[in-house]
């Protein structure tokens, strides 16, 4: 194996040796595989990230040293990171952990992010008997780790594989009372459905309607805008094309997946 991939860059041999090692086609067959294809992504994107900062050191910081191979070189970095940044025992400091290692534990405040479909609740969850069930479980344990303070948030969009992902709000923000939630970030797109917009003056707006002399008052839309529809519910805009009466948009919705709507037909409302 050696011999086959001395010549590839590392983020290639170590994605070659993830793939002839068996363990990617291993997570793909179990049933929780999925976060760690998404770690093993993680460790080629770390190695990409070394390769590119290595490159660019000073030219004769190394002259006249033995400069380990760059395999060699990414393994002892990390291993050295692994350990570089703990607290040590008893010292302040922010616990980084998954809901499942945070089981039996208790803190002043606790942070909950990536609350959105698809991340919590898991999409894997849909498709698997009582995986809702679970999930929800899960969530529970989560907010019942914080004594005093429980911070709940979503992103709008974030960078998942290389690519933006619209998310929608998670479906276990509206299992909470109203009365117990207090909104610190009052212009986000999670709202009570049927109530205004306040980012429709926000940069990327997409407007359907062509402009006229004395325009009428329109609705405008934007890509990442979580929208109500009638009959599919709530979903969040990922693409928008064309004016006018050609004016249409591409909706995720929430229980119905990915859906083209004619504007002028589709009797959609802000959320």
């Amino acid at each position: 194996m050696r011999e086959a991939t001395k010549d590839l860059p590392l983020p290639e041999v170590i994605e070659h040796v993830i793939e002839v090692s068996g363990l990617k086609a291993h997570y793909h067959a179990e049933k929780e595989g999925a976060d760690r294809l998404e770690n093993l992504s993680e460790l080629i994107n770390a190695a990409a990230t070394f390769v590119a900062e290595r490159n660019v050191q000073p030219a004769g910081e190394a002259a006249g040293m033995d400069e380990p191979d760059e395999l060699t070189a990414f393994l002892a970095h990390a291993a050295l990171e692994a350990g570089e940044h703990q607290a040590g025992a008893g010292a302040d400091a922010l616990q980084l952990m998954t809901v499942h290692s945070a089981k039996g534990l208790e803190f002043h405040s606790v942070f909950v992010s990536g609350l959105e479909e698809g991340l919590f609740p898991h999409e894997n969850s849909l498709t698997e008997a009582d995986g809702i069930e679970e999930e929800r479980r899960l969530m529970y344990v989560a907010l019942t780790r914080a004594r005093r303070r429980l911070y709940l948030s979503f992103a709008q969009s974030r960078l998942l594989h290389g690519q933006t992902r619209y998310g929608i709000a998670s479906r276990f923000f509206q299992e909470i009372p109203e009365r117990l939630m207090r909104r610190i970030n009052r212009s986000s797109e999670f709202r009570v459905p049927g109530s205004e917009s306040r980012k429709l003056g926000a940069a990327g707006v997409f407007n359907p309607k062509p402009e006229t002399r004395n325009p009428e008052p329109a609705t405008q839309w934007r890509v990442g805008q979580s929208v109500i529809h009638p009959s599919f519910g709530a979903g969040v805009i990922v693409s928008a094309e064309g004016r006018g009466p050609d004016a249409r948009v591409q909706v995720n919705f929430r229980n119905s997946g990915l859906k083209w709507l004619m504007l002028d037909y589709a009797k959609l409302l802000p959320a």
